[in-house]
């Protein structure tokens, strides 16, 4: 090979490293700039939660297309009629769950995976449960090419939780309902906590934590919402 057929090769690979290098800078860039001002300055103060959010990258949760808008502070499609949450969203409802970095998580809606891996940057165990087929490959397969070794994801009715693998000491729910499935409720550790966007499924909801204190349930009213209908045995209430 002579050098002329050398540089040939050489500059496009060196253009392309170049280029692949830059636009890692522009999502870092963009990454923290979120955190520093939809998350952080809204008052989220987890170290934990803000050191996830940092971390995990955002804009391969998203398709191609949409890349550019993936640290906007707002819902994007993911197919399938779904979205991925609110950047800031995602950070209050972990922020809420004040999780530790020795408990297990239940997560009842994987969507896009972002959700789960947040949590996985966090604690021990994260157990996900998609109901949608397409979504759900999606996800999986995703989160297992980003080498999360301590999710679990499963395709199935996230209303029946996962038995298996319970007690839980946090569920998350993402995704409305007009009440708590109460598979969920048994499935929580006696101390856990769950968070769920409750009400009019076709509307608004009011993202609510329940705390499981000796058989007691203790409730709080976080913040208006809109999540997709929860779908499953949910559905009868």
């Amino acid at each position: 090979m002579n050098k002329k057929t050398l540089m040939v090769i050489f500059f496009p690979l060196i253009a392309l490293i170049c280029s692949q290098a830059i636009s890692g800078d522009v999502y870092d860039k963009k990454r923290e700039e979120m955190v520093r001002y939809d998350i952080e300055a809204r008052g989220i103060r987890d170290k934990k939660v803000l050191s996830a959010m940092l971390k995990v990258k955002r804009h391969l949760f998203v398709d191609s297309s949409l890349m550019d808008k993936a640290y906007n502070d707002h819902p994007l499609p993911i197919g399938e009629g779904q979205t991925i949450s609110q950047p800031y969203i995602v950070a209050l409802m972990t922020e809420a769950l004040a999780l530790q970095d020795d408990e297990r998580v239940l997560e009842i809606g994987t969507g896009s995976g972002y959700q789960a891996a947040i949590l996985a940057e966090i604690v021990k165990e994260v157990y996900t449960i998609e109901i949608n087929k397409k979504i759900y490959e999606m996800a999986s397969n995703r989160l297992r090419e980003m080498g999360y070794k301590n999710i679990k994801v499963k395709y199935g009715n996230g209303y029946q939780g996962w038995k298996e693998y319970a007690p839980f000491d946090a569920i998350m729910v993402t995704a409305a309902a007009k009440k708590i499935p109460s598979p969920l409720l048994e499935q929580l550790k006696d101390g856990g906590r769950l968070i769920i966007p409750l009400g009019d499924t076709l509307f608004y909801q009011n993202l609510t934590l329940i705390r499981k204190e000796k058989g007691k349930l203790i409730t709080k009213k976080i913040c208006p919402v809109r999540f997709v209908p929860m779908t499953g045995e949910v559905q009868k209430f």
